[in-house]
């Protein structure tokens, strides 16, 4: 547990580390093209959930709160062997890190910061935390199609 714990730091300090970057220093030039029409860095700040989803209020602590029971949930379903291989873990891990990284953006400033503008499709602009949600349900996603096998009662 405690590698998980280590791990779930680390993503979170790589997280805030690019965020205070963009809050400090992108957030005054708003957006620099690294591939012109394709793919920027834009300081944006998204104050609601994926993707802007639900910004029209004030959802921030609902978010909190529940970044924290996601995190509680997956520290359990680890602690309690649930997840059957590395895989399924790591997947979960990067979900709670992700979470708990846009967790914190959100109290201490109101909002999550933003910062990977993909153009080419008009993707919503995204930030590392993103990232490791993203990542983390779709490795999920493998794992239970690929590794998950299902127990009878009588084998728990």
């Amino acid at each position: 547990m405690p590698i998980y714990i280590c791990a779930i730091l680390l993503m979170i300090a790589a997280d805030q580390a690019v965020k205070y970057w963009a809050f400090t220093s992108l957030q005054a030039q708003q957006t620099i093209p690294l591939i012109n029409g394709v793919f920027h860095l834009t300081y944006i700040e998204n104050r609601g959930a994926a993707f802007s989803l639900f910004a029209q209020f004030d959802s921030r602590w609902i978010f909190v709160v529940l970044a924290i029971v996601i995190t509680v949930a997956i520290f359990t379903a680890i602690y309690k062997n649930m997840l059957q291989t590395q895989l399924g873990c790591w997947s979960l891990i990067l979900v709670a890190a992700g979470a708990l990284g846009n967790a914190i953006d959100r109290v201490a400033h109101g909002f999550v910061v933003d910062m990977f503008d993909f153009r080419l499709i008009h993707f919503p602009v995204f930030n590392v935390a993103d990232i490791f949600i993203c990542a983390g349900g779709v490795l999920f996603v493998l794992y239970f199609m690929f590794q998950h096998k299902e127990t009878s009662g009588a084998e728990k």
